[in-house]
């Protein structure tokens, strides 16, 4: 087994949620020499600056400046999504009732509300806190608590017996409401404020001004099958794909300096649209890429079209792999299998943006790297899941493929991917951040 697999689960059992991968991304990132640069801040850049820049603690650009301008060498980009679907505590969250205590939740992104039943369940986010003095600023914290204590359980049988004859029918708002503690326990602002001060940050229950909390299977990420054939994990879509970014722009920031200037783009708000400020649909990436251009010493006229016009994004997500007990609801000669390596996805209502010059681009690096792609397009009567890589195309004007490692049980509260699909992927992509030619 690749060493970049144990990586993948330590990746992923550090980051319950978009702030902590982002925080998780920025640690791996100084290790390697990246420094921050601020939004707010005048940038200066030079050949081979490694730099990284944060937008709401959820999204991260990092890049590495190439031998010229990037109105030169153009920009090659890989982007993804630090967001996963689950379930969102809402602000008034605290709820009593028939002896129980509970907390109010709403659904994010596309969940199988199923696969959250009878699951340990801890809670992660950033919370928001009352200044410690008068005039200073409010305070921000991340949150995890690390252990279960959260779950929503599943009715009996023999209280639901028409289940049987009519499946399980769940109501987002009355049946995943998950039980926190008996109805005297303590509420969730003392929670909070008790599990800050385990960590060292001063706070009391009336600190709590607001928070961005989410729960998540404490179940830790592990390699599964007969002969490890498997990833089991929360959340692979997509930190699988964030990982395998990440991990690429450090290999490849570790060999000779290209023309081009390396970049990642991690965003949030995928799985509800991404239209947020720091979401694909937002400036995020086209304001740093304007601003890279612009702090690349001596700048130039006409810099981030010119830059733009020479540059391309690859636009990592996972993708389908064909499911065995459902075959006939996937494409014919379009059925992606686990350990068989990357695939490219194809639409043509540009759900996904490749077309045939990206996608021989991106199959061509594979290639070269002893890989061969996979392919997926979904039926023509089946509607398709998007990604951030049209959004990204259009906002900025990039030429974009789609592509992801192949997946079982997406949007599940435990998902499914091939351990042997770890290291091609990342062994492809920093093929690509190397590349000079577009």
């Amino acid at each position: 087994m690749s060493d970049r697999v144990p990586d993948l689960l330590q990746f992923i059992d550090r980051s319950p949620t978009p702030y902590h991968a982002v925080a998780e991304c920025v640690r791996r990132l100084g290790e390697a020499g990246f420094t921050p640069v601020a939004e707010d801040a005048v940038w200066s850049l030079e050949p081979g600056a490694r730099r990284y820049v944060v937008r709401s603690e959820s999204s991260i650009i990092a890049f590495q400046v190439g031998s010229v301008s990037p109105a030169d060498g153009g920009f090659r980009i890989i982007g993804a999504h630090t967001d996963s679907p689950n379930l969102r505590v809402k602000p008034r969250a605290d709820r009593t009732g028939d002896g129980y205590r509970q907390l109010a939740v709403e659904p994010y992104g596309g969940v199988l509300l199923h696969t959250w039943l009878d699951r340990d369940l801890s809670l992660a986010g950033r919370i928001s806190l009352r200044p410690r003095k008068p005039g200073a600023g409010l305070r921000t914290a991340l949150l995890d608590f690390e252990r279960p204590i959260l779950r929503v359980p599943n009715v009996a049988i023999h209280l639901y017996r028409e289940l049987r004859k009519e499946g399980l029918k769940l109501n987002a708002q009355k049946h995943m409401v998950p039980v926190l503690g008996l109805e005297d326990g303590p509420c969730l602002d003392e929670l909070i404020a008790t599990e800050l001060r385990a960590h060292d940050v001063a706070a009391d229950p009336g600190d709590v001004l607001a928070y961005d909390l989410m729960t998540y299977d404490v179940q830790p990420a592990c390699v599964a099958g007969t002969r490890g054939d498997f990833v089991l994990a929360s959340r692979l879509d997509n930190l699988a794909s964030c990982h395998a970014a990440l991990s690429a722009l450090l290999v490849a920031a570790d060999a000779d300096l290209p023309r081009a200037t390396q970049a990642i783009a991690l965003y949030d708000h995928e799985e509800v649209g991404s239209r947020s400020a720091q979401g694909a649909a937002g400036t995020f990436l086209l304001s740093t890429l304007g601003r890279a251009v612009d702090a690349f010493k001596g700048g130039a006229v006409q810099g981030l079209d010119r830059a733009i016009a020479r540059s391309m994004l690859v636009s990592a997500d996972m993708a389908h792999a064909v499911h065995p007990n459902y075959a006939e609801r996937h494409e014919p000669g379009h059925r992606p299998v686990l350990g068989h390596g990357p695939v490219i996805k194809v639409n043509t209502g540009q759900a996904y943006a490749s077309d045939a010059a990206t996608s021989a681009h991106f199959a061509a690096i594979c290639e070269s790297m002893g890989v061969m792609p996979q392919h997926f397009v979904v039926r023509s009567d089946m509607a398709c899941g998007s990604t951030i890589g049209p959004i990204t195309a259009a906002r900025v004007g990039l030429r974009a493929v789609d592509v992801g490692n192949p997946m079982l049980s997406m949007h599940s509260c435990r998902e499914m991917a091939g351990a042997a699909d770890v290291e091609p992927m990342i062994d492809v992509l920093g093929a690509f951040l190397g590349t000079d030619q577009p």
